[in-house]
């Protein structure tokens, strides 16, 4: 898998956010994207996501256009701003619903997944139960559990105590070691400087390689 951005702008109005971006992500690789909040870090991912149209430029997963073809691009998962999920339900049965749309996976899976994430002992706990971090593990088992080749994360270690984001950066790894493509956003570079090979700084609609890392 390789994602392609070439020229890449994104305008609101007359607001600028993103101007002529080119990027390449490619396999066994994890990024990062830092950037003070507004930079336009959650746009470049929704963009990526084909959850937003670019005022120019495209993206291309393995050379197909998702902004030409307007769909969500091929074997993606992602996790943008906060997780959202049904109040009423359990950890469990939330990703169950989910998983029911593509249908490819069963409960192994899904209970392997809140494993990895440490959830499984609150799986039958009700959404409205969990704390802010265990709503975020819950978003990223939610992008896990059907084994996507790109993952992207958006501010994935907000709310979530020391011990359980060393956690996170173990799976993120492991995830990295089986040639996934992982692209995280954060505003607090300490949180992924140990994780990532390549950085990039989004700064006045413009994205520079950070070369120290």
């Amino acid at each position: 898998m390789k994602i392609e951005v070439k020229n890449l702008t994104k305008v609101f109005k007359k607001n600028k956010v993103l101007d002529n971006i080119s990027i390449n992500f490619e396999e066994g690789k994890i990024y990062g994207l830092i950037g003070r909040n507004g930079s336009g870090k959650s746009v470049f991912l929704k963009l990526l996501c084909a959850f937003l149209s670019p005022t120019s430029g495209e993206i291309l997963f393995d050379g197909k256009n998702i902004i030409k073809e307007q769909e969500f691009p091929p074997e993606t998962r992602a996790l943008i701003e906060k997780p959202s999920f049904l109040n009423d339900l359990s950890g469990y049965e939330n990703l169950k619903l989910l998983a029911s749309i593509q249908n490819t996976i069963g409960d192994k899976e899904i209970f392997d997944t809140l494993s990895k994430v440490e959830l499984l002992p609150d799986k039958d706990k009700k959404y409205s139960e969990y704390s802010l971090g265990m709503k975020q593990k819950l978003g990223i088992a939610q992008v896990l559990m059907e084994n996507p080749r790109v993952i992207i994360l958006d501010e994935p270690f907000n709310g979530v105590e020391d011990k359980t984001a060393d956690s996170l950066r173990k799976i993120l790894l492991e995830e990295k070691n089986n040639n996934k493509i992982i692209i995280i956003a954060t505003h607090i570079k300490e949180d992924i400087v140990t994780l990532v090979d390549e950085l990039y700084k989004f700064d006045g609609g413009n994205i520079t390689k950070e070369e120290n890392i």
